[in-house]
């Protein structure tokens, strides 16, 4: 007798790699649901982050050239589909789950701000300056979006405010996926990582709890370091032949050349091992083509003119939205329905940044006693460049 649909499901699942993270042995979501009769859990969150608004903002957000007019320049969105395809490539040859690593991919910027890098460390400079306790990491923040920000349409009856409710594998990917370390080439899972601890783990020293976390971890930087080469030639800021030679033997010239020359090391290096790995050779001409695009591009005076001007909005706009939300928390009294929502009926609409914001909070379903800073920085993290630019306008020139 032919087999189901369902058996065929269940033997894709049983012909990964002894050593790859299978969907029955997740630790589960903060909230417990029903299990889905098509899709793994794993593969249920990425079609989640996937429709959410949250990710659909990406492609309005800078990758590394802001507001860019020039529609082949990388954005946000099109690097993280770019970490997508190389990292469910190199699970499919390792045997590793493709649905937790395409989960994991997609979520794994959701949480960034407004232009770039640069608009993540003024954003988080503001914050430490009127809250030295907290700080702004835009894997953190990728973690509260998909655990408490966003929100989705369903016919099920799930809490308010558990987000997506992605299973743990995936919440701990994204937070783990940090790709700024750049002497970081052989990483080994830490699966016995607490799960009760994933907000306060040093996530950019830990390791990530499976294999599939670790390859997206390394390869973000595969990702970004050649596509950003390309957008600097476009914008000619540098040519390939300024690469160091030496570098250009061992990676290649192009983009193309050296996803493929990482890609296969990486195959060569991890295939039936229990970490992810390049070779020492590939790891330190990585590294060293990143410092080259640090200095070449990251720290160009022309992308340094453009972050003073982004700098000051990011800036404006926290100043005047924190005072703002700070006036709206220090007037509205706890509701008194038991839902343990903000009341905001008797705060007056006041103009339409304040009529935007009290909305918002409505949504959010903020906790009295949420701290306006962190309302602050959750609402700017959300918005995309041109969304920011032309709220400082409304704010400053009109």
């Amino acid at each position: 007798m032919p087999g189901t649909w369902r058996d065929i499901r269940l033997k894709q699942e049983e012909s990964l790699s002894p050593r790859a993270t299978r969907s029955s042995q997740s630790r589960g979501r903060l909230i417990p649901e029903p299990e889905c009769r098509v899709r793994s859990v794993f593969e249920r969150d990425a079609n989640r982050i996937l429709y959410s608004e949250d990710f659909r903002r990406l492609r309005h957000k800078t990758q590394v050239f802001f507001n860019a007019k020039n529609d082949h320049v990388c954005t946000r969105m099109e690097h993280v589909l770019y970490v997508n395809s190389i990292a469910t490539t190199i699970g499919r040859t390792l045997g590793l789950n493709q649905d937790l690593i395409s989960a994991i991919a997609l979520g794994h910027d959701i949480g960034h701000a407004p232009f770039g890098h640069s608009g993540e460390r003024k954003l988080d400079e503001c914050l430490h300056n009127v809250n030295e306790t907290l700080r702004f990491r835009h894997e953190y923040h990728s973690l509260r979006v998909v655990d408490r920000l966003s929100t989705r349409i369903s016919h099920e009856k799930i809490n308010a405010r558990c987000g997506l409710n992605l299973t743990y594998e995936v919440r701990d990917g994204i937070v783990s996926h940090c790709g700024e370390n750049y002497d970081e080439y052989v990483l080994k899972p830490h699966p016995d990582k607490d799960p009760d601890a994933i907000y306060t783990c040093e996530h950019r020293t830990a390791m990530p709890a499976t294999l599939e976390g670790c390859v997206v971890r390394l390869v973000d930087k595969i990702a970004y370091v050649g596509r950003d080469i390309e957008d600097a030639v476009r914008a000619r800021l540098m040519d390939y032949d300024e690469i160091p030679l030496e570098v250009r033997r061992t990676l290649g010239a192009t983009n193309g050349q050296m996803i493929n020359t990482l890609v296969e090391d990486l195959l060569d290096n991890s295939y039936d091992r229990g970490e992810i790995r390049l070779s020492s050779e590939r790891g330190e001409a990585l590294r060293e083509m990143i410092l080259v695009n640090n200095r070449r591009i990251y720290k160009a005076p022309v992308i340094k003119r453009y972050e003073a001007n982004t700098n000051n909005v990011v800036e404006g706009l926290f100043e005047a939205i924190y005072r703002r939300v700070k006036e709206i928390m220090d007037n509205a009294p706890d509701a008194r329905d038991g839902s343990g929502c903000i009341d905001l009926s008797a705060i007056p609409d006041g103009d339409r940044l304040d009529r935007r914001l009290i909305e918002y909070i409505k949504e959010k379903a903020y906790e009295p006693g949420t701290l306006p800073e962190q309302i602050t920085v959750d609402y700017i993290a959300g918005m995309t460049d041109a969304y920011a630019l032309s709220i400082f306008e409304e704010l400053y020139w009109q």
